[in-house]
């Protein structure tokens, strides 16, 4: 009798679910039939599945358990589906008919062939051998280095990300020609995707230090030198990149004038007495070795000696760039943010080390402060300082550190700024995103918008796109706000209205909007509501970060990287051992779906 009054109870919660789910569809009809044919189910499937969520289901997931039947815990990618299928399983318990197993497993969470389809229109054709695309931001370098491009190609690059922050049209055209090229060549295709900025709070410029480069042989830890430091000399009207070499302009005279054997004799700016061998010579300039430290600046004399012949030449070397300076910031110093955009500065301090002016900095978008009010948390540099607002005018706000290392924590140049508790409301797509988009609609495959965190900022942006005529351009909605979490079904109602489109969970600044503990939970609910959409996902930032900057993962990023596979498509950011983190992201992505389908088979 328990078991048939359990049975009679879940029906009843059954069909308050489904009924739900039904009244909902009508409350969203409008915006249901707003969206494009393509996504006409994924968007009636996402209100079915918010009719799921929003239901207090656990007592009867539990009793479904009980009576070993599906418990709907899966159910996203077919709401309504998989509930009339529990029902008739429930049915044929009771002697009210029977069912095939077919017949339930046809409708329980079952992937529309549909899916594929849409996943290939943004993402492009899957890659042999894994389900899961990856998507690699570029590095300036790989605008004059084709070479890199195709390594990256080869390693298992599938999209190419630009990031619009950076650079500008002439190096992203060089990017996308190097792109287009080495997939060409490799009979493959990739992706092009443009990362519009958006409303994206950053610091401002830093005052620039001195025109110096500190030269610094290797050491070990007991303090002895056990490598050169190597310097390339370069003509002081070339640009270098890419080099792992010091790198100091001068005069081309010098360039060709010197030659392997040669020294090369400087005071540095402590009057220090060094000397530097010419160790190699190609046509980028020359390179030299140290086994001394030195301080080398703007128009620091050089003598270049010819041993053999006692021959002299004397030269100075060209403009350094200046070295930036960095905030150091402690718990319990003040900082300034300011609306001006005069550059930032360190704190300065008396002759007995007390604070008579605090370090200041400007904000690039100095209208947010009208949002903002005492009490109120600031986050930089991704959560690394953190803060409590103080005061707040039209001209600065004053900041207390509240978190930072005991050491002192740098805050830099265009780093981010976080107000997680401020009910910002900015427009999101800005002046430059505006202007930026005309030459991304001419040349990438796909656009992503950043801070989304309302339907109309996902709305701005399409009418850009219709103005622009720009049909054929897939859209990826970024989600990195609390707000755009919390507005994200009816923000990807308003995405379905174009075709292709893809979510991207933003994982940086989504983290340290919403608290990192509460991360996994966020991506895992952002996944689940994909899948009821039918809309592909991609899983963004710190992805094997540290091995691209480092060269080698840790282990909690190992695991980060294998549970990303339940996303679409996995992106990593550049580095200087991007190749590697590549190698590992195909190879960790082959295996997780290689022991998947050995469950599954």
């Amino acid at each position: 009798m328990g078991e048939l009054a359990d049975i009679g109870h879940i029906r009843i919660l059954l069909q308050e679910v489904h009924d739900r789910a039904v009244a909902l569809e009508d409350e969203y009809a409008e915006e249901i039939a707003a969206v494009r044919p393509e996504h006409s189910e994924g968007a009636r499937n996402l209100i079915h599945y918010l009719a799921l969520r929003e239901s207090d289901t656990e007592a009867m997931r539990s009793s479904l358990r009980r009576l070993g039947l599906y418990s709907l815990a899966h159910a996203e990618r077919n709401v309504l589906g998989s509930i009339e299928a529990v029902q008739h399983a429930l049915d044929a318990l009771t002697g009210g008919h029977s069912i095939e197993v077919s017949a339930l497993t046809k409708t329980i969470n079952t992937r529309d062939p549909n899916d594929d389809i849409q996943r290939q229109a943004i993402l492009g054709p899957s890659p042999d051998g894994r389900d899961v695309s990856i998507m690699v931001t570029l590095p300036t370098e790989a605008a004059d280095n084709h070479m890199l491009v195709e390594e990256m190609l080869a390693a298992g690059m599938n999209l190419a990300r630009i990031n619009c922050a950076h650079d500008d049209e002439t190096v992203w055209q060089r990017m996308i020609d190097n792109v287009r090229s080495a997939a060409a060549d490799a009979a493959t295709e990739c992706r092009v995707i443009m990362d519009l900025s958006g409303p994206k709070l950053r610091t401002g410029e830093l005052k620039p230090g001195p025109r110096v480069i500190h030269i610094r042989p290797k050491r070990d830890p007991m303090g002895r030198v056990i490598a050169p430091r190597r310097i390339r000399l370069i003509p002081d009207d070339a640009i270098q990149r890419g080099s792992k070499a010091a790198v100091i302009p001068v005069p081309q005279e010098c360039i060709d004038f010197a030659r392997v054997g040669d020294e090369i004799r400087l005071r540095d700016t402590r009057g220090k007495k060094r000397r530097l061998a010419v160790v190699e010579k190609d046509d980028k300039g020359i390179v030299l070795e140290s086994f001394q430290g030195a301080y080398i600046a703007t128009d620091t004399g050089l003598r270049l000696i010819r041993n053999e012949h006692g021959e002299k030449l004397d030269y100075r070397v060209g403009e350094l760039p200046a070295v930036e300076q960095p905030l150091l910031l402690y718990v319990g110093d003040t900082l300034i943010i300011h609306a001006d955009n005069r550059p930032g500065e360190p704190a300065r301090t008396d002759a007995d080390g007390i604070i008579v002016e605090p370090a200041h900095i400007a904000c690039q978008q100095p209208e947010v402060f009208e949002f903002l009010s005492p009490g109120e948390k600031i986050s930089l540099n991704d959560g690394k300082i953190q803060g409590t607002i103080l005061n707040v005018s039209e001209e600065e706000i004053e900041v207390e550190i509240t978190k930072a290392k005991p050491t002192g924590s740098r805050l830099r140049a265009s780093r981010g700024m976080n107000f997680p508790q401020s009910d910002i409301k900015l427009p999101g797509l800005t002046m430059i995103d505006k202007s930026n988009l005309e030459f991304v609609a001419r040349h990438a495959d796909a656009v992503n918008l950043s801070f989304v965190r309302k339907p109309a900022d996902v709305e701005a942006l399409l009418g850009e796109l219709d103005r622009l005529g720009a049909d054929e351009l897939g859209l990826v909605i970024k989600i990195e706000t609390k707000k755009g979490f919390r507005n994200l079904p009816r923000i990807m109602l308003m995405a379905m209205r174009r075709y292709p489109i893809a979510v991207m969970i933003a994982r940086g600044d989504l983290a340290v909007e919403c608290g990192w503990t509460r991360l996994a939970e966020l991506q895992k609910e952002i996944i689940w509501t994909c899948d009821a959409a039918r809309v592909p996902v991609m899983w963004a930032t710190q992805v094997l970060e540290q091995e691209a900057k480092k060269g080698l993962p840790s282990r909690a990023e190992i695991t980060d990287a294998a549970e990303s596979q339940r996303a679409d498509c996995v992106m990593l950011n550049k580095g200087p051992h991007i190749l590697a983190a590549i190698r590992t992201r195909d190879n960790i992505l082959r295996r997780m779906q290689t022991l998947r389908r050995r469950k599954t088979a």
